[in-house]
């Protein structure tokens, strides 16, 4: 028998499958449990055919689960992204009606029919970056909302409130200063203790989630934090999320990927772009914060924003200029480090690692600048490293840090 496709759509408790060949007939379906029991029955299902290969329908995801366990038991496993799925449902018969064997038998005809499809690995120490810059933002986002709820009780306690970017320090001195006689008072001041308390559990919280980050960095051999702008937890967004960054063919399409390239909204004679709302919009939040930092010193980056102002672009449009351009020099060093890692030599279209950003950007079009176009610069295509092979992926000291 020749070569099946083992079209899966995963959840939390159950996935369905469906076996095809390439003719694209069906061979066998089933519903399984993701229990252990029910993982057994999936994968001696699937051993039936020799010769298969497993699609698992958003293996970044829902999918995860399966899909390593499956990688982990030996299996092959392609990734199929939601999008490309939705689409082949959408164009086959049945009126596009979605249920989970629908779902399973769409996975299965985009694997048939995309060659280009990525090959799930173990996870590696990409996954325990992004888990912990994951648990930095968290904690990020609690201290501003305990900040905020302290800002409230203080406001009330003492006149005026207290500064805007207060720390638990600070606050604690404040509260020193309040003596409430009323129920109403000593209870708010009770409650600001206990919020200063919390705030102070926090900041101890992100303090060891930093010099943890930074160590991780620092062990995968990046050199993403030597671009200005660019901290432990920016850096660990980037290497997490991003992951293998060979799967971009070019600068163009990472720009594309992470929503900082404009969308050609074009017709007839007129030729515009309007700005992207898609994208990952964690690393475009990565990028502006690099774009911010850099406008607030003197670097070639705030002179690139100021060129684009005296080109008569309005002050969010120069941003995102610099933000466009910002996008490709992580891109070039993000391929610097996984060319040099690899034992290769780099062969930059500028000439050099890390462009800044006065490189070159001209286009086709003699008038467009960096934001007015999708896929800027001096060449069509950058030559990014090759896929990652099995020798690529053996473990690294990184992960006995992250263990």
């Amino acid at each position: 028998m020749g070569r099946v496709i083992i079209g899966m759509d995963p959840h939390k408790r159950s996935a369905t499958i469906e076996v095809c060949d390439e003719r694209e007939n069906v061979l066998a379906t089933g519903r399984f449990g993701t229990d252990r029991d029910g993982y057994r029955e999936l994968l001696a299902a699937g051993r039936k055919w020799p010769q298969r290969l497993w699609a698992v329908e958003g293996c970044q995801g829902v999918g995860r689960h399966l899909a390593q366990r499956l990688v982990a038991d030996g299996e092959t496993v392609v990734d199929v992204p939601a999008k490309l799925s939705a689409r082949a449902r959408v164009f086959s018969t049945g009126q596009g009606r979605k249920t989970d064997a629908t779902d399973a038998h769409s996975v299965a005809v985009v694997a048939l029919r995309t060659p280009s499809l990525r090959v799930v690995v173990l996870d590696d120490a990409t996954v325990a970056l992004r888990l912990l810059v994951d648990r930095r933002d968290e904690l990020g986002a609690a201290r501003t909302l305990t900040v905020n709820r302290l800002h409230r009780l203080l406001v009330e306690l003492i006149p005026g409130g207290a500064k805007k970017f207060l720390s638990a320090t600070q606050a604690k001195a404040l509260l020193a200063t309040v003596r409430p006689r009323d129920v109403g008072g000593k209870t708010r001041r009770q409650l600001a203790a206990e919020l200063i308390v919390e705030l102070e559990g926090i900041d101890k919280k992100i303090k060891a989630a930093k010099k943890q980050l930074t160590e991780l960095v620092e062990a995968t051999g990046s050199t993403l934090r030597d671009l200005n702008g660019i901290g432990p937890s920016g850096a660990a967004r980037l290497l997490g999320d991003i992951g293998d960054v060979s799967r971009f063919p070019s600068r163009g399409h990472f720009a594309s990927w992470n929503g900082t390239a404009p969308i050609d909204a074009s017709s007839g004679d007129q030729n515009r772009h309007r700005l992207s709302r898609a994208g990952n919009r964690r690393i475009n939040r990565v990028l502006h914060i690099m774009a911010i930092v850099q406008l607030r010193n003197d670097t070639d980056g705030r002179a690139y924003y100021r060129r684009k102002l005296a080109a008569g672009k309005t002050p969010m449009e120069a941003i995102r200029a610099l933000k466009r351009r910002l996008s490709d020099i992580v891109y070039r060093q993000l391929v610097a480090d996984q060319k040099r890692q690899r034992g290769t030599t780099v062969a930059d279209p500028g000439g050099h690692v890390g462009a800044a950003t006065k490189s070159s950007a001209a286009g086709y079009n003699p008038d467009a600048g960096a934001s007015d176009k999708s896929l800027p610069g001096p060449t069509e295509r950058e030559a990014t490293p090759p896929p990652a092979t099995a020798k690529d992926l053996q473990p690294t000291p990184v992960q006995a840090l992250s263990a």
